[in-house]
């Protein structure tokens, strides 16, 4: 009787799930274009919430310049968006999101101005 009962608790135990399987997502667009002379558009979004929108040129430096954006939702339900620009002066996002700098304190600012004045008269710190 013991090992029916311990065949039925291994049967059991060997027919439950063995892992959850995560929602599937489905792709409401994805749109792609490359005139192969390094100009390109890409846009995609999903039905939970994740959208990215790119597109970029050659820039005279060599480099690649872009902008564009990308937005995803919180498990709370609010909505994170990003904007970015990416050229010859770097990446640079904006969005609400994003922490700020503190403005630097009055005395800060001073000891600052301070420190350029001597600098101007050929005064070096080392």
């Amino acid at each position: 009787m013991k090992i029916v009962v311990l065949l039925c608790l291994v049967a059991v135990a060997a027919a439950a799930p063995q892992f959850i399987s995560a929602p599937i997502v489905n792709i409401l667009r994805d749109d792609r274009q490359d005139n192969g002379d390094g100009n390109f558009q890409y846009a995609f979004e999903a039905d939970n919430g994740i959208a990215v929108e790119s597109s970029g040129t050659p820039g005279f430096q060599g480099q690649a310049n872009m902008q564009g954006s990308y937005r995803y939702t919180l498990d709370d339900g609010r909505v994170v968006e990003v904007r970015y620009i990416a050229d010859e002066n770097g990446f640079q996002p904006q969005s609400d999101w994003l922490p700020t700098a503190h403005p630097l304190p009055l005395h800060a600012q001073e000891q600052i101005r301070f420190a350029e004045e001597q600098r101007a008269l050929g005064i070096t710190f080392e």
